[in-house]
């Protein structure tokens, strides 16, 4: 097939850099870094890759999953190749939910991601052996995140909620009554068994909807 064309999303210089010197020994041409979550959609429209090699966590801005979403609802064809030294089977699971084409941990040699590549450039999903078992795993225990039980604001309050945001800083926020968050936040303490904000703040961790 042509040369496969990349777009290296890391908030991590020496990453960057490392993928840059990696995938170019192995065929591959980098068209395009971006250290920034908020400029991959516009660095994607600009410089058009086959792959976007994406990582997960960029700092305080938004994670690779909201990266993610956000591309695939304006340009569904394309293809990410996620590239996080997490492993949370919730957040490889919800990658892939999004339409992710791969998910790779930075644990993994070179010529995993660049097979990772090879295969989303094809139109193919790819899994990494390891990370299929787990996948399966998951499938069978059934997914008992707050993704899963809680309804899209629901969510959305609770990670407010976990990242120690009040009732009213919520409502203005969200533009919405005090009275209509704590409506809300009630609602989130019934569905997932938590009264305490550390609680909540225990369990975004841990699945992965905010930063630790």
């Amino acid at each position: 097939m042509a040369t496969i064309k990349v777009l290296l999303a890391d908030d991590h210089p020496l990453i960057l850099e490392g993928l840059r010197a990696a995938l170019s020994k192995r065929g591959m041409r980098i068209v395009g870094e971006t250290g920034s979550a908020d400029e991959v959609l516009g660095r994607f429209r600009q410089c058009r890759p086959d792959v976007l090699v994406l990582d997960l966590r960029f700092g305080h801005s938004a994670t690779g999953l909201d990266v993610a979403r956000g591309l695939l609802s304006q340009l569904p064809e394309a293809r990410i190749v996620f590239y996080s030294q997490f492993d949370q089977d919730e957040v490889i699971r919800e990658a892939y939910r999004l339409g992710a084409s791969a998910y790779v941990t930075k644990d993994q040699p070179p010529d995993v991601l660049a097979q990772a590549i090879t295969e989303a450039a094809r139109g193919k999903t790819y899994f990494v052996p390891a990370i299929a078992e787990r996948l399966a795993l998951l499938g069978v225990r059934g997914d008992d995140s707050p993704r899963a039980r809680l309804d899209p604001r629901e969510a959305e309050v609770f990670v407010q909620l976990a990242n120690g945001l009040t009732n009213n800083e919520i409502a203005e926020q969200m533009s919405l009554s005090s009275k209509t968050i704590g409506v809300i936040a009630q609602a989130i303490r019934e569905k997932l068994g938590v009264q305490r904000t550390a609680e909540m703040t225990r369990l975004a961790v841990r699945y992965g909807m905010i930063d630790p």
